[in-house]
C-alpha cells in the first residue's frame, strides 16, 4: 500500500474512472485508481468501442462527445491504441427517416455532415443494399477502437507515462475524503471521485438512490461476414433515429416512430437498433438491444439476437454472417438525465454516466469534474 497521501483517489477503473485519472494527472496531480477487479470487466469493454458524436443530444452532450472524441484521438496515439474506423453512415431505409436526417443537417450538429444519395453510397464501400435506401447521412466525427484492448492500454499508459497508481482487486468500503477504507487498508487522498458504473449500493447508496436509477441490459454479437468492404465506416439505420436524441428530438422523428411501431414494433419493444463496426481481424461487432430492470437477468434470448440480425440483413448484402461470440453488458440508466454528478462535499464527487455514452462523453465530463475540484 502506498505510504504517501494522494491528491486524488478515483474509485472505479472503467472508462469513467480512467478519464478522471487522466484529467487529474494532466494537471500534475498524484492519482490513485482503486478497483475491485483484476482488470476492466464491465460496461467499458462490453461495447462497440464506438465514440459516437453524431446523434448525441443537442447541446452539452453533443459538445462533450466532440471534446471526448478529440481526447480519444490524442490519447490513442500516445497509448498505442489503434483507431480501426473513422466516420459513420446512418442509413435511411425509409423516406420518413430521410426527412429526419434532412432536419438534422439544419442544426449545428450537422455542419460537417452531408446527405448521401443512394446512388452515391458506393463511394464509401461496397456491400450495402443501397438500391432499397432513401439515402444516408455521412458524419466524419466518429472513431472506433476495440474496447477490450483499448481500456487496458489506456490504463497502462496512465501508469507508465503519467505515474498513476493502480490498486487492483481492492474493494473500497467507505470513501470520505481525506480517507478511503479499503480491503487492503486505508488510503489517504485530499479529494475522491467515485465512478461506480451500475453499482448503486456499495458506496454512498443513499445519495445515488435519490436519482431513481435503474440498469439497462444489452445484447451484442461478433460475426464473420463473407465479405465486408474495409472502406465502409461504422453503420447505423432507421431504428437508431428514434433512440439517439440528436435525431429523435427533430420534429420529423415523430412520424418515423409511428411508422416503425407499425412495421417493426417487436424491434422497438426490445430496444433494438443497429450499430455495425469492424475489428482488425475482419470480424464485425453488431448490436444492440435494451432491457431495463433494477437487477437485469443474465440471460440472452436468441429471439433478440435474431431481431438485431434481421436489421443487419436489411442494410448489408450477402448471406447471414456466422456468429462467433455473444455477450451482454449492463449500464446505469436514468429516466431524466444522461449523466449525473453528485456533490456530497467539496472534496467528493460521485459521477455516473446514465445513458450508455461512457466511451463517447467520459473524457469531457472528467475535465469538467476535475476543473471543478481544482479550479
Amino acid at each position: 500500500m502506498p505510504s504517501r497521501p494522494f491528491d486524488l483517489a478515483v474509485v472505479g477503473a472503467g472508462i469513467c474512472g480512467l478519464a478522471h485519472a487522466l484529467a487529474a494527472a494532466r494537471r500534475g496531480k498524484r492519482v490513485v485508481v482503486v478497483d475491485r477487479d483484476a482488470q476492466a470487466n464491465g460496461a467499458s469493454i462490453r461495447n462497440f468501442g464506438f465514440i459516437t458524436v453524431t446523434g448525441q443530444q443537442e447541446g452539452e452532450c453533443w459538445q462533450r462527445a466532440m471534446r471526448s472524441r478529440d481526447i480519444w484521438v490524442e490519447v490513442a496515439d500516445r497509448a498505442g491504441i489503434p483507431v480501426l474506423q473513422r466516420g459513420l453512415l446512418t442509413i435511411a431505409r425509409r423516406p420518413a427517416a430521410r426527412r429526419v436526417l434532412e432536419e438534422f443537417l439544419e442544426t449545428e450538429m450537422g455542419r460537417e455532415c452531408r446527405l448521401v444519395e443512394p446512388g452515391n453510397l458506393g463511394t464509401y464501400g461496397d456491400g450495402l443494399r443501397s438500391e432499397s435506401f432513401a439515402g444516408a447521412l455521412y458524419s466524419p466525427h466518429e472513431v472506433r477502437v476495440e474496447s477490450r484492448e483499448a481500456i487496458p492500454k489506456l490504463a497502462a499508459y496512465l501508469a507508465e507515462q503519467l505515474d498513476v497508481t493502480f490498486l487492483r482487486e481492492t474493494v473500497v468500503h467507505a470513501a470520505t475524503p481525506p480517507r478511503l477504507e479499503t480491503s487492503r487498508g486505508p488510503v489517504e487522498a485530499e479529494a475522491v471521485v467515485v465512478c461506480p458504473g451500475d453499482d448503486f449500493h456499495t458506496l454512498h447508496p443513499e445519495r445515488i438512490a435519490a436519482y431513481g436509477l435503474t440498469r439497462c441490459k444489452l445484447h451484442m454479437l461478433r460475426v464473420w461476414p463473407r465479405r465486408f468492404d474495409e472502406r465502409l465506416p461504422a453503420l447505423m439505420s432507421d431504428l437508431g433515429l428514434v433512440r439517439y436524441l440528436g435525431y429523435a428530438e427533430r420534429p420529423a422523428a415523430k412520424a418515423l416512430k409511428q411508422q416503425l411501431e407499425a412495421e417493426q414494433g417487436e424491434h422497438l419493444g426490445n430496444g433494438v437498433h443497429l450499430i455495425v463496426v469492424r475489428s482488425a481481424d475482419g470480424s464485425l461487432v453488431v448490436g444492440d438491444s435494451h432491457h431495463y430492470a433494477p437487477t437485469p437477468d443474465p440471460f440472452a434470448p436468441e429471439g433478440v439476437d435474431a431481431l438485431i440480425l434481421d436489421e443487419y440483413a436489411h442494410i448489408l448484402e450477402g448471406p447471414a454472417p456466422e456468429v462467433t461470440e455473444r455477450w451482454i453488458g449492463t449500464y446505469a440508466s436514468a429516466p431524466d438525465r444522461l449523466m449525473l454528478i453528485d456533490r456530497p462535499s467539496d472534496a467528493l464527487r460521485i459521477v455516473l454516466i446514465t445513458s450508455g455514452t461512457g466511451a463517447s462523453t467520459s473524457f469531457a465530463i472528467a475535465e469538467e469534474v476535475i476543473g471543478e475540484l481544482y479550479g
